[in-house]
């Protein structure tokens, strides 16, 4: 069954929404992220996907208060994986030892791909690669630069290396409720043998159903959050959807 991700943004250690991964267009819902994650769990979610945004353009680990108390209330209970700013060993053994389940990387799968093979070897299965594209090119630094690299290219490299997953957000639906890209999200996914996470722009019911279509069956699930946040998103009934 498809997993539905809530997502838990951390900028200053606030739950937030940013609009076209914009830090100056950031929106709040909550100053107490492990009130919000412990409200996810009680809405039935099993998963939770947590992004460090100060960390993610700092490249090293801002809000590592909020996601620590996030790991205190749910840690036990919720498959908790973690993005932003975790760009060496050290930090992703760090992460790992203090109970999130998985550690997304993404400005060092482009910038460093040897030791995300290296720690998809040394941790299998809790290794996940977090591909953001413009204009289906490669996206990095917390989103302020562009590579040439096509998001299809990157995702090869790790073909055969462990990966657990590739989450893939489409910058220019991301938080702006347009729907998720899933001609570039499926094509993705038919291109690698890993399975892929839909990130960016999950707007309504209508994208939880297309989920469960027989063309999304490689996706691994998708992430969610502006429209859980503004309850254009029944939990109770996508999480009945995505059952079957």
């Amino acid at each position: 069954m498809p997993i539905l991700f809530p997502a838990i943004d951390l900028k200053e250690g606030a739950c937030v929404r940013l609009k076209l991964g914009d830090m100056d267009q950031a929106t709040v819902y909550n100053a107490d992220p492990a009130a919000q994650a412990r409200e996810f769990r009680d809405l039935g979610f099993t998963h939770l996907h947590v992004v460090d945004l100060n960390g993610a353009f700092e490249g090293r680990a801002v809000n590592a208060g909020a996601v620590e108390a996030i790991l205190a209330e749910v840690g036990g209970e919720m498959a908790v994986q973690l993005g932003g700013g975790i760009r060496s060993m050290a930090d992703i053994e760090r992460w790992l030892e203090k109970g999130v389940g998985r550690v997304i990387l993404g400005t060092v799968a482009l910038r460093d791909p040897a030791l995300v093979r290296e720690a998809a070897k040394r941790f299998p299965g809790r290794i996940v690669v977090g591909i953001d594209a413009k204009g289906g090119l490669v996206a990095v630094e917390g989103w302020a630069e562009t590579s040439a690299l096509s998001v299809v290219d990157l995702a090869r490299q790790f073909e055969d290396a462990g990966v657990a997953a590739i989450v893939y957000t489409d910058i220019d639906r991301d938080g702006i409720l347009a729907g998720i890209n899933w001609e570039a999200t499926i094509d993705l996914a038919e291109a690698v043998s890993m399975p892929v996470i839909a990130s960016g722009g999950l707007a309504s019911i209508a994208d939880i159903v297309r989920l469960t279509m027989p063309d999304a069956a490689k996706l691994e699930g998708a992430i969610s959050g502006r429209a859980l946040y503004d309850g254009r998103i029944d939990a109770e009934e996508a999480l009945r959807v995505l059952a079957g």
